[in-house]
């Protein structure tokens, strides 16, 4: 009954979002680099946040949450309302890398740190190294699922499906919270989109992804398993970042090279795109679930999606 409780909030919560946005004039107007035509009101994310922290607190009160996790995960907050001030009045980049810096720190706190890398083969279980990564891994997570969100239904489907590939390999109620919160949402975000999620919705998404990747590594699954399930989000991003670095451009400077990005360009509409991800994300989880050795499932995965791209480079030049 909870569940449909969370659900109906987020649809509701997204649908008054849309016509306050919308009264108000908060909308992205489309610009040279803007996957979108219309004027379409931002700010969807906050009902994704707001279902998320009802829906996680209930877990907590209801002890049906590790608390230490709760407690990660209730520092997204800070994320989230930073990034909607973000979403508002374009914040500097130091304001928003403080933030970032400041949940990644209080995130590793709650979870007691990152206590080993398990990388199969061996593992790295240096307390200072451990979490410096862990620290990136979170920064890093938070940036690259809001650059990732671009175009109608792509982060909030990938966002279902991860907390789907949580629930059905981890069984955690929290991921069924992640579910309804983002469902709500998507049914206004499905193309064409009538409203957006903003930073206020993506980084606390790349955020969890994050949270769950540390805490699960910590009861003692590999950081493969997320890095796999993540893969198709974690190498556009990152191959993308590499190129530009490698041609020279300017990182900070925004852009339409993402590879779910150029597809558009080549013709693909923007569900055609978000059911290529689905689809790819389905044999992502199959690699993850049927090889045992996941350091082959990781090697497979990123080949799969190294030919995705090569593929769409040969349609559309990066």
């Amino acid at each position: 009954m909870i569940y449909i409780f969370l659900f109906l909030l987020s649809l509701l919560s997204t649908y008054l979002i849309k016509n306050i946005a919308i009264k108000n004039s908060l909308v992205d107007i489309p610009n040279e680099r803007s996957s979108h035509s219309i004027p379409t009101p931002h700010g969807g994310g906050i009902a994704i946040a707001l279902t998320w922290f009802v829906g996680i607190t209930y877990l907590y009160f209801t002890d049906d949450i590790n608390s230490s996790l709760y407690f990660a995960l209730v520092v997204g907050v800070i994320i989230s309302v930073v990034s909607y001030f973000d979403d508002l009045y374009d914040l500097s980049a130091k304001v928003r890398l403080f933030a970032q810096a400041l949940v990644a720190i209080l995130g590793l706190y709650f979870l007691g740190g990152l206590e080993k890398i398990d990388l199969v083969v061996f593992s790295i279980e240096n307390q200072i190294l451990t979490n410096i990564l862990g620290f990136l891994i979170i920064v890093w997570f938070i940036n690259l699922y809001n650059f990732l969100d671009g175009i109608d239904g792509y982060a909030g489907s990938e966002a279902i499906f991860l907390a789907l590939a949580g629930f059905l390999l981890f069984s955690g109620t929290h991921f069924l919270v992640l579910i309804v919160a983002v469902a709500g949402f998507l049914v206004f975000n499905w193309h064409k989109a009538k409203i957006f999620m903003g930073d206020v919705g993506s980084t606390l998404l790349g955020y969890n992804v994050a949270i769950f990747t540390i805490y699960y590594q910590n009861e003692g699954t590999s950081l493969l398993v997320w890095l796999v399930l993540f893969g198709l989000f974690f190498f556009d991003a990152s191959i993308t970042l590499f190129r530009r670095f490698k041609n020279g451009e300017k990182l900070t400077q925004a852009h339409k090279k993402h590879a779910y990005q150029r597809l558009t360009q080549i013709g693909f509409s923007h569900d055609k795109v978000a059911l290529f991800l689905i689809f790819v994300n389905i044999i992502l989880f199959l690699i993850v679930y049927y090889i045992e050795n996941l350091l082959v499932a990781f090697f497979i995965s990123m080949l799969l999606l190294y030919a995705i791209v090569k593929f769409i480079d040969y349609k559309k030049a990066f």
